[in-house]
């Protein structure tokens, strides 16, 4: 067996059963269940039509590369969306069975072990995924603490210069998870001088890119900072995006990359070994999804509403800051966040994550102890019920 898999830790679900086992939630309240980024929102009805229209396509194989309609379709909503003049949708995008296996397949592709203790940067608290892709490809993760002093920002003097010579691929998730940050363009053109400098790869996950609360002021990404900055060709950047939060379809599994075309060219080669082409009925429905915003925006209009009531019902108790995009809270807890967790869930029924299971030790310190990460995926009212849970836990721990 591959080595490596031994230092695979736990995931955090899996250390939120092992938290509750034993523990016997309030079945006088109704089970409220936030801990999961999974949206909860009606999949639109032109999607589920636009795959039955097309299960015909099962009887054929896909191609790694997808049908043109689809990465058509991806290619002009990325110039919409980014402002970009354009965008070559037969070399600078793969559609893919989601952001997650992206994401994990894409460090097997980049990194080369052979090239002396080979290192791969993540934010912390981050998405788990970024660790075990680094670990399985033979690299060693590095974590750069985001914390609430810096505004959740990325602070890059943190690691060394020895770190960042052996670099060869740095994580970013923008809007984040759990934080729900936004990287500014000022950080988009310090990362951009750090990869030119030392020759590594910025792989930017934005799959919480179109979950915003102001129609007029979408989140800047990858694509867009790079344009602006005048990075033609977009260097050694390649971004993940997915229609699962965008259009409330997780269980398609589809989504896409873009950036660099000759990383996109190797990623393409160690794909089609890799096996992972989009079923032909997903791809046509991918299609119909990424050219209509109507459902976006109204997707966008039930998250905030969700953080109107949120932020009214817990701001009495706690402090509290809206994110940037996202559908997460990240809330200071008063107590240690896994007792906090295990309390919430015992007495109010309600399950979040601690975010201590989001991070690690880095610079002497977790940066999500302390913190809990709350998903605002269920209905409105399932959602205000659970804030006044919450409340009245803080309000009676204090």
């Amino acid at each position: 067996m591959n080595p490596n898999l031994s230092q695979l830790q736990p995931y955090p679900f899996q250390k939120l059963r092992q938290l509750f086992e034993g523990v016997t939630r309030n079945t006088a309240l109704n089970p409220i269940d936030l801990q999961i980024g999974e949206p909860k929102h009606a999949t639109p009805d032109f999607i589920r039509q636009a795959i039955i229209g097309n299960l015909a396509g099962l009887s054929t194989y896909p191609t790694t590369l997808g049908i043109p309609a689809l990465r058509n379709s991806i290619s002009a909503w990325i110039e919409r969306r980014f402002n970009l003049p354009e965008i070559n949708p037969d070399t600078e995008i793969i559609p893919v069975n989601g952001s997650r296996e992206a994401l994990f397949s894409f460090a097997q592709a980049v990194i080369d072990p052979s090239a002396g203790r080979p290192a791969v940067i993540c934010p912390n608290p981050f998405y788990q995924i970024y660790e075990g892709a680094a670990l399985l490809a033979g690299a060693t993760p590095y974590f750069v603490n985001t914390l609430p002093e810096n505004h959740f920002r990325l602070d890059f003097s943190q690691l060394s210069n020895d770190v960042w010579s052996r670099t060869q691929l740095i994580y970013v998730c923008s809007p984040n998870n759990p934080t729900g940050g936004v990287m500014t363009l000022e950080e988009w053109r310090e990362l951009f001088a750090l990869s030119d400098r030392y020759g590594f790869v910025v792989a930017s996950d934005e799959c919480y890119s179109e979950i915003h609360f102001d129609e007029s002021n979408p989140p800047l990404c990858a694509l867009d900072a790079a344009n602006q900055l005048g990075r033609v060709g977009f260097p050694r950047l390649v971004v993940f995006n997915s229609l699962s939060k965008r259009s409330n379809v997780p269980g398609m599994r589809s989504g896409f990359v873009a950036g660099d075309a000759a990383i996109m060219k190797k990623f393409l080669l160690y794909r089609t070994y890799h096996g992972c082409a989009m079923n032909p009925a997903a791809q046509a429905a991918s299609a119909a999804a990424w050219n209509d915003e109507e459902h976006v925006r109204e997707n966008r209009r039930l998250y905030a509403q969700k953080f109107i009531d949120a932020m009214a019902i817990l701001s009495d108790a706690m402090a509290v800051q809206m994110p940037d995009a996202g559908f997460y809270l990240w809330i200071k807890t008063p107590i240690d966040d896994t007792e906090f967790t295990r309390q919430l869930y015992q007495d109010y029924n309600v399950t979040v994550l601690p975010g201590s299971y989001l991070a690690r030790d880095a610079q002497g310190s977790n940066p999500g102890k302390n913190y809990v990460r709350i998903a605002l995926v269920t209905s409105a009212q399932e959602c205000i019920e659970a804030m006044q849970r919450i409340k009245s836990l803080v309000t009676r721990l204090n």
